[in-house]
């Protein structure tokens, strides 16, 4: 399930807990929110003995199984916590999962556990999906999947935040708060949070949401790749002149800029001669959105724009190094402009 339902599941039945938890997800904000909700309802439930284990390929796994064992010395439920931040649990961790999956499973079937288990994950991926160990947690646990939140549902997902505090905005203004916050939706929060303090319930002016909003957007390089493959001039520009302003290390940027061109030109080449793409893209792990956006951005550009866009790439890569570029501009950051604005609007 998502995490709106399952808060809201939550707060109408905090005491009816499983035994086992399994939250998936990148959105660091949201997988909080569902972490504190969840807490929460453990220690009102005598859950308030709490452990916390942070987990990869190389961790000791026993200890996590022991820890489910383990009786309290005040004779408290516990609450455990289970940690993956790569996700990849190993040979030894996928057979422990499997292991704890069906060992909660049947102390869930015997009555109220005497430990609850929240395992938490970054979003995963179609070879984690179908792994044995995974199965085995969603055939077991809760499973909550927590979606990122795209540029695309910003505005109406802080229309709705504001409508929790009993705030409405009207659309452009969304947008605008939108930009402001693009990227972090830790700060979109802080912001709707704000506005909840300043004004009273009801409608908001444009004036005063423009005053209290901070301009707090996280200009990221993986943004700013994603704006230049949908083909978004303006929100490129403004990325870029973001980055910029923070004093982003221009080889980062170009880093990302620079090896997503070459690979989109290895591709538009391989489409040109009739290979397979998905098998290609697969290869240079494309997927999901950003798959969907290169796919998009390969319709849009011409062919022959990639290996000239590969060329001023090279050329950027000079400039940044303090070698001239014939034909370039001597400040490396316009070239670097005009390197992203060749894809987002070829001409």
């Amino acid at each position: 399930m998502d995490a709106d339902r399952f808060l809201e599941q939550l707060a109408a039945a905090p005491a009816r807990l499983q035994a086992l938890y399994c939250i998936t997800g990148d959105e660091a904000l949201l997988v909080i929110e569902v972490q504190d909700a969840l807490r929460q309802a453990a220690r009102q439930a005598g859950y308030t003995d709490r452990t916390v284990l942070t987990l990869d390929a190389r961790s000791d796994w026993s200890s996590a199984l022991a820890s489910t064992q383990a009786v309290s010395l005040f004779g408290d439920r516990q609450l455990i916590e289970l940690r993956l931040p790569s996700g990849k649990p190993g040979k030894p961790g996928a057979d422990a999962l499997q292991q704890l999956a069906a060992q909660q499973a049947r102390d869930s079937a015997q009555g109220t556990p005497e430990a609850i288990v929240m395992i938490s994950l970054p979003r995963l991926d179609k070879t984690t999906r179908t792994s044995k160990w995974f199965s085995a947690l969603e055939q077991s646990a809760c499973l909550i999947e927590i979606a990122s939140v795209d540029r695309a549902r910003l505005p109406a997902w802080i229309g709705m935040r504001l409508a929790r505090q009993g705030q409405k905005l009207d659309r452009d203004s969304l947008q605008w708060m939108a930009d402001k916050v693009e990227g972090n939706l830790l700060a979109a929060h802080q912001e709707i949070q704000k506005l909840g303090l300043l004004y009273p319930e009801g409608d908001l002016a444009a004036e005063d949401v423009h005053n209290a909003v901070l301009n707090v957007a996280r200009y990221n390089v993986f943004s700013l790749r994603d704006a230049m493959l949908a083909g978004q001039a303006e929100r490129t520009l403004r990325l870029l002149d973001g980055l910029r302003a923070e004093g982003e290390a221009l080889p980062l940027v170009l880093w990302a800029v620079g090896d997503e061109i070459r690979q989109l030109a290895r591709l538009a080449a391989a489409r040109q001669s009739g290979q397979d793409m998905g098998a290609l893209m697969r290869r240079l792990r494309f997927f999901g959105d950003h798959e969907r956006l290169a796919r998009q951005a390969l319709d849009r550009v011409p062919t022959r724009i990639w290996p000239a866009a590969v060329r001023h790439a090279h050329d950027v890569d000079r400039l940044i190094k303090g070698l001239a570029a014939e034909g370039r501009m001597a400040d490396p950051w316009e070239e670097m402009t005009r390197l992203a604005l060749r894809i987002a609007r070829p001409s």
